[in-house]
C-alpha cells in the first residue's frame, strides 16, 4: 500500500509539471488573439530553426503583455483544406487591443525581429477580437 500512495504521489506531481509554466502559458484571453505565421528562408537547416525558436522562446519570455504563448509547426496535413506550407505558427492572446499595441512596441519584441528577421522570407498576422 505505501508503494501504490507513493506512486500516485509521484505521478500527481508530473502531471501537474509537465503541462505548462508561469512564464509560457496563462489563462487564454479571448478579448485579442494575435496569429502570426512564419515562412523561414531556410526551414530544413537546423541551425536557422535553432536560432528562430531561441529568439521567438527569449522574447515571449522577457514580453510585459503576451497572455498566453503559443508555438506551434504545421502536422502531417490530412485534408485539403489545411495549409502547411508555414514552417512556425505563433498565437499569442491580450486582455485588449491597447495591450497588443504596447507588445508591438515593447524592446523584447523589436529585438526579436531584428535578432530574427534575416531567417524568414514571409510572415502573416491574423488579429482577432472575440464575439
Amino acid at each position: 500500500m505505501k508503494k501504490y500512495m507513493i506512486t500516485m504521489v509521484v505521478l500527481a506531481l508530473l502531471s501537474s509539471c509537465g503541462q505548462t509554466n508561469d512564464n509560457t502559458m496563462n489563462t487564454f484571453d479571448s478579448n485579442f488573439a494575435h496569429t502570426v505565421y512564419f515562412w523561414l528562408k531556410n526551414p530544413n537547416n537546423q541551425e536557422d530553426r535553432t536560432a528562430f525558436e531561441t529568439s521567438l522562446r527569449k522574447f515571449l519570455d522577457n514580453s510585459g503583455y503576451a497572455k498566453t504563448q503559443f508555438i506551434g509547426t504545421p502536422p502531417r496535413a490530412s485534408r485539403d483544406v489545411v495549409d502547411g506550407s508555414f514552417t512556425y505558427a505563433l498565437i499569442v492572446s491580450f486582455e485588449s487591443a491597447e495591450a497588443q499595441q504596447n507588445y508591438q512596441d515593447e524592446a523584447p519584441h523589436k529585438l526579436f525581429i531584428k535578432e530574427s528577421e534575416h531567417l524568414w522570407d514571409k510572415v502573416i498576422v491574423y488579429d482577432s477580437t472575440g464575439i
